[in-house]
């Protein structure tokens, strides 16, 4: 039985989840909590193996929460939250920083019957990562990252009809140059940056 703690700052999301987690024989929430400091309390008396985590919320938000997590006591986290909507830059951010998964919040991009199904399923997938110290999370955020957005860059690259363009910067990653090139045997438009037209923030500043 997989043993969850619940963050977020709405008393009727808390309920929410609570509830539909509570119908699942392998899920056992042992506890919530309203804030990140009161989430690191009780991380340390509950020892739950899975949190869920809210983005917005008082004095600490959820992305500098996990950041600090996965630093000092790395842990599976699945992130619930209405700005994590599918490929959004928060979502890839979480995902960066050491998020098993990603899904929206309740009444934001899914309705509530469609939350329990993707939850559960994240739940158990987070119960069986691997976030322990010493692996290198830079390259499991972009393992991770590249597999969120592949569902999108696929149904792009198996369209009958391609009506679309790809544009890379440099830096972006190779998931990306991968993903273009996918795009560009498809049929679509692809602009690519070289290293020489790319100026650094330093460069444009001086």
């Amino acid at each position: 039985m997989t043993r969850v703690l619940i963050v977020d700052d709405s008393a009727f999301i808390r309920r929410v989840l609570w509830d539909e987690l509570s119908k699942f024989e392998d899920i056992q929430v042992v506890g919530t909590a309203v804030d990140p400091y009161v989430a690191r309390d009780k991380i340390v008396s509950l020892r739950p193996e899975v949190i869920t985590l809210d983005i917005e919320m008082p004095w600490m938000d959820g992305l500098s929460f996990l950041s600090k997590l996965m630093h000092h006591y790395p842990m599976p986290v699945v992130v619930v939250s209405s700005l994590t909507k599918e490929n959004s830059e928060t979502a890839l951010r979480a995902l960066e920083l050491g998020a098993v998964e990603v899904i929206a919040k309740p009444g934001s991009q899914f309705t509530i019957p469609d939350v329990p199904h993707r939850l559960i399923q994240a739940i158990r997938a987070a119960a069986v990562a691997d976030v322990r110290k010493g692996k290198d999370p830079a390259a499991a955020g972009e393992a991770r990252k590249a597999a969120f957005a592949a569902p999108i860059l696929s149904s792009i690259q198996t369209s009958s009809k391609i009506l679309a363009a790809g544009v890379i910067l440099t830096g972006m990653g190779a998931d990306g140059a991968k993903g273009l090139l996918a795009m560009k045997e498809s049929g679509a438009h692809t602009i690519a940056q070289d290293e020489r037209s790319a100026a650094s923030r330093n460069q444009r500043d001086a």
